[in-house]
């Protein structure tokens, strides 16, 4: 293996290493055991979904048990601000406004996570033990400043790590986060679901069941993200000749799931977002909005459904900008055979991925639900949603394509070093 792809993958290896040891930091003051039990108690809601998502941190109330979620629920004001405002998309195009634009994210980062620490902060007042004990063993307002105090400071952290894999190691950094925070919980899952057998709580069959739906998701998830449509490009004969010593891109790949897995994540976060907030009130009319958006309840499964279709269309017309595309290949002097340059190119472009983002909306809303559809009927006592299978799925294929092209790219430069 090259020295520079085995460094990347050590950096990678060594960020996500130093992120589960974050993990296991808790916020001072805090009765952990306390913390633990309350999130054993409710597993199977939108806590439970939260604790996943942290990588177990919740449930310790480690200072990054607020995840990287306040950072994604920031990237998502900013996307649609940007969309709406078109001062603020060109900042995105720009090398120095990028910079600015992604300051911004960083400051809302900021406010976003203090408003979360301190809504979770008070909302741990009113918990006690079995034996009556209480999760904050020092002064309220005391805590409430060292939370947020420690949450931002974990969460910023985490944000630096995630930037820092993307930019020196291998692959997304905050997917891989993600990614990290979901595959730690695994080995727990699995001995949970022994134990459930053991005890007879959970049929031997319906596991096998499980096994059966999760194998069958990853498959699927597979087939689709492998798949993409490919629009022939031809070029005038005086570009063929002035580039024929380079290689010459013939077709546009469009995939069927143009917009990854950034729904189902902008989704989770924002379905979670106010039920980290809810949670602090004893309101019986805010404790119903809660409970109604359970994880384990059929409406959050449809508003899920809905905001992944919305998302995947919204974050599709973002990274696919068939305007940009076909102004860049009439300027290299390519065009699509039976399509005039220009305009046309860029309608029939959209046209195409309008389709295919439709296919690809669908596919991710079902992926996200139907296993949970599943699962549920099978009576199994813990939840289970495709949007984490989707996520570690889609990361993973992600990963492996990226070092595959850091493999070919050391082939060519050590071709073009001997002189080949």
């Amino acid at each position: 293996m090259n020295k520079n792809l085995l460094n990347k993958i050590l950096i990678t290896l060594a960020f996500l290493f130093a992120y589960r040891i974050l993990a296991y930091v808790p916020v001072p003051g805090v009765n952990v055991d306390v913390i633990k039990d309350f999130f054993n108690s409710n597993s199977n809601n939108a806590l439970g979904l939260f604790n996943m998502f942290s990588g177990n941190a919740a449930e310790r109330l480690s200072i990054i048990s607020l995840g990287i979620m306040p950072y994604i629920t920031a990237s998502i004001i900013m996307e649609l601000l940007a969309a709406t405002f078109p001062n603020l998309g060109k900042l995105k195009k720009e090398r120095d406004g990028m910079q600015k634009y992604m300051q911004i994210i960083r400051y809302a980062t900021i406010a976003i996570t203090i408003v979360q620490a301190i809504g979770v902060s008070i909302g741990l007042q009113s918990l006690n033990g079995h034996n009556g004990e209480q999760a904050i063993m020092i002064e309220l307002n005391l805590f409430i400043a060292i939370a947020a105090a420690s949450m931002l400071s974990g969460t910023m952290l985490l944000m630096w790590i995630g930037e820092q894999i993307t930019q020196r190691g291998i692959g997304n950094g905050i997917s891989l986060i993600i990614f990290a925070g979901i595959v730690s919980g695994i080995p727990s899952a699995i001995g949970g679901t022994i134990n459930l057998v053991n005890t007879g709580e959970l049929n031997f069959l319906v596991v096998i069941a499980i096994l059966a739906v999760v194998l069958l998701t990853v498959g699927v998830i597979i087939f689709v993200e492998m798949g993409e449509r490919r629009i022939p490009i031809s070029y005038s004969r005086k570009v063929v000749m002035q580039n024929q010593n380079k290689r010459i891109m013939n077709y546009i790949p469009i995939k069927v799931n143009l917009s990854g897995v950034i729904p189902p994540i902008f989704a989770s976060a924002i379905l979670m977002f106010p039920s980290t907030i809810l949670q602090a009130s004893t309101n019986p009319y805010v404790q119903a909005v809660y409970d109604f958006l359970n994880p384990n309840g059929y409406m959050f499964n449809f508003l899920s459904f809905v905001f992944i279709i919305f998302f995947a269309y919204f974050y599709a017309s973002i990274t696919f900008n068939t305007k940009d595309i076909s102004e860049n290949l009439k300027r290299q002097g390519g065009f699509i055979p039976g399509v005039r340059p220009g305009e046309s190119t860029a309608e029939f472009l959209n046209e195409v991925a309008s389709r295919l983002t439709f296919t690809g909306a669908i596919y991710l809303g079902l992926i996200s639900t139907i296993p949970w559809v599943l699962v549920k009927f099978m009576g199994v006592p813990f939840y289970f949603g495709g949007t984490s299978v989707l996520i570690v799925v889609s990361v993973a294929l992600d990963t492996m394509r990226r070092v595959e092209a850091q493999i070919y790219m050391n082939k060519y430069q050590t071709l073009s070093a001997v002189g080949l």
